[in-house]
């Protein structure tokens, strides 16, 4: 079962948390195989990560709105996208326009060129009038122009710049599961910053935060896909006093959900008009739209099409097909 797990270490400025997606990553992948439009291994690597890390991201915040994670760019992948709601529902997809190889990395994927960009966006679930969306970007590369390797790498930078807190993310993912591990500096607020230190002042130099960053960072791609939580905690932290919290699983913790519905398309095709919709009924004899996220396919055929654009309440029966 795909879990959540938060921890302190006490006595000290650090938290962490953990994130292992099992169930719910594979039913992702498996709705994209079943559609025939699965990912390359690498894609799927790479949008296994982003997951873990939206999951992280989104409980490290606790934001009330979808927290919309991209990594986009001039390579075959073209982009990478990740939304995680409040409660940890998930759901991920890929635009992919070339081929990619067994073994390529972020940079071969999306940074071809120079050009790629990660982008996180905080969409407000009740906004107020005239409120939009935060989005933070940064480029896929580090302060000194060097390219970032890695989506973790990339997720450290925006991290410091948005937060101003130091972090230490470790992520990976196979066809079997997409795991994160987050350590965090907490900010000093109130009575313990006495000496009115803002928390970009102190990055890089509190000697707590470091010390376990080192031990995070030893963690092996191996071991953080294989290992529980139980297990993978006492290994690297054994000398740490972690306060944990009950772990977030189940219905309250992450899980794929996708939010498309057949009343959605249908309002995306009112949306293109009458005129184009009777082009593609002449032309394919239904119109068919798929879901990129979770590869339900809804189909329209010429009656259902025909109740797209009638009053409110007298739409005829039609067939409402859904693959």
């Amino acid at each position: 079962m795909s879990e959540l797990h938060k921890f302190l270490f006490e006595g000290l400025p650090v938290r962490g948390m953990l994130v292992r997606l099992t169930d719910s990553w594979q039913e992702l992948l498996a709705r994209r195989e079943k559609a025939n439009d699965a990912f390359p291994a690498p894609v799927r690597t790479l949008l296994g990560e982003m997951a873990a890390a939206g999951a992280l991201m989104q409980s490290n915040i606790k934001f009330n709105g979808a927290l919309v994670l991209q990594v986009f760019g001039d390579g075959p992948v073209r982009l990478a996208v990740v939304e995680v709601q409040p409660d940890l529902a998930y759901r991920a997809t890929a635009k992919v326009v070339g081929a990619v190889d067994a073994s390529a990395q972020l940079e071969a994927m999306v940074n071809l060129h120079g050009k790629g960009r990660c982008a996180i966006t905080l969409d407000p679930k009740d906004k107020r009038p005239g409120q939009q969306p935060y989005q933070g970007v940064v480029p896929l590369h580090g302060d000194r122009r060097e390219p970032l390797q890695q989506l973790s790498q990339v997720l450290e930078h925006y991290m410091l710049q948005s937060e101003q807190l130091d972090t230490r993310l470790v992520l990976a993912a196979d066809d079997r599961i997409a795991a994160g591990l987050l350590i965090q500096r907490l900010p000093i607020e109130g009575a313990g910053n006495l000496a009115g230190q803002r928390n970009e002042d102190r990055i890089g130099l509190d000697e707590a935060f470091n010390r376990i960053a080192h031990l995070a960072s030893t963690l092996t791609r191996e071991e953080l896909l294989t290992l529980d939580a139980d297990t993978l905690l006492r290994r690297l932290f054994w000398e740490e006093d972690l306060r944990r919290f009950e772990p977030l699983a189940g219905a309250s913790g992450p899980r794929f959900h996708c939010s498309c519905s057949r009343e959605r398309v249908a309002g995306m095709l009112r949306g293109l008009g009458r005129e184009e919709i009777e082009s593609i009924l002449a032309e394919q004899g239904r119109v068919e739209i798929g879901c990129d996220f979770c590869g339900i396919k809804y189909h329209f055929d010429p009656v259902d099409s025909a109740g797209l654009f009638l009053p409110a309440g007298s739409q005829p029966p039609g067939s409402s097909t859904l693959n």
